[in-house]
């Protein structure tokens, strides 16, 4: 009998974290029969190990054959769910009714492609990426369905590592086969296509990355190309906006750590915020940049 829903989950290397997602996928609480499906790019570590024991359907690629879109497409080619819920190695189901509230969302409007929830920070993570997260998904506020094809709003927001699709607004509209922001860009692709979004609050996966301040740099930039070339998202260049940039957050992460009764750590904000600044501001200037 074909599965009715699949969590879809790419892995390299992703012993870190992935026992533990993989446990909180298969304790579930959903009335549909669940198909657990890993695309692996060439694990070294004990990846291939973690997901057979955890009754995972395991296709394997070259690691030269990953792209961000391109292998979400082939995921569900492979899947045989009616609907396909997406998360990352590293992105654990929050509770076991996850998977339900996503799946919840697409009975909010006959016409929802994509339903998506939000990203908690681990118990681990800094203060800084914690008032990030906290911040980010609270605009969102309570449980909506988003049609709004604007370019840049706030509609186009879609995350793959916590993201279900509808297989058949996927048929209409694949992911396309980009190196990245290929979650987004599919987001802007459907809206356009008069589909709709539904976000739900309860979906949440706890989902965050604490990096050294160049690892953070390089990623902000990746991100904040990718917001360039999907909404075309432009920040200011010049060191006064730079400094300016740094000071506000510095700032508002000194309220947040006192909010939540944290040690104050000024010095550890500042260099965090330089390197998210400096990513920022380059990223969504990335094609004006030398090569």
């Amino acid at each position: 009998m074909s599965a009715t829903v699949t969590v879809a989950i790419p892995v390299y290397n992703g012993e870190r974290y992935l026992d533990e997602v993989l446990g909180a996928v298969r304790a579930q609480r959903v009335d549909r029969e669940l198909e657990l499906l890993i695309v692996d790019s060439g694990s070294t570590d004990r990846s291939l190990e973690i997901a057979e024991r955890h009754g995972a359907r395991i296709h394997r690629i070259a690691k030269a054959e990953f792209s961000h879109g391109g292998t979400r497409n082939r995921m569900m080619e492979l899947a045989t769910g009616e609907h396909v819920a997406f998360i990352t190695q590293d992105a654990t189901p929050a509770h076991d009714g996850w998977l339900a509230a996503l799946l919840a969302g697409f009975e909010a409007a006959d016409d929802v492609a994509l339903v998506f929830g939000p990203h908690r920070p681990r118990p681990t993570s800094s203060p800084m990426v914690r008032r990030e997260l906290t911040e980010l998904f609270e605009r969102f506020g309570a449980e909506q369905v988003d049609r709004d094809a604007t370019p840049g709003g706030r509609a186009q927001f879609f995350s793959s590592a916590n993201g279900a699709v509808a297989r058949w607004a996927w048929e209409r509209v694949p992911f396309r086969p980009v190196g990245y922001a290929e979650d987004m860009t599919l987001a802007r692709d459907m809206l356009a296509a008069g589909l709709a979004k539904a976000y739900i609050p309860d979906a949440a996966v706890i989902h965050s990355h604490d990096l050294p301040p160049l690892q953070a740099f390089r990623r902000y930039f990746d991100d904040f190309r990718a917001l360039a070339e999907v909404n075309g998202l432009r920040e200011p260049l010049t060191p006064r906006y730079l400094a300016a940039r740094v000071r506000g957050d510095v700032a508002a992460d000194r309220a947040f750590m006192r909010r939540e009764g944290l040690e104050v750590e000024t010095l550890r904000s500042f260099a965090h915020h330089v390197a998210r600044a400096l990513g920022r501001s380059l990223g969504t200037n990335a094609d004006r940049l030398r090569r």
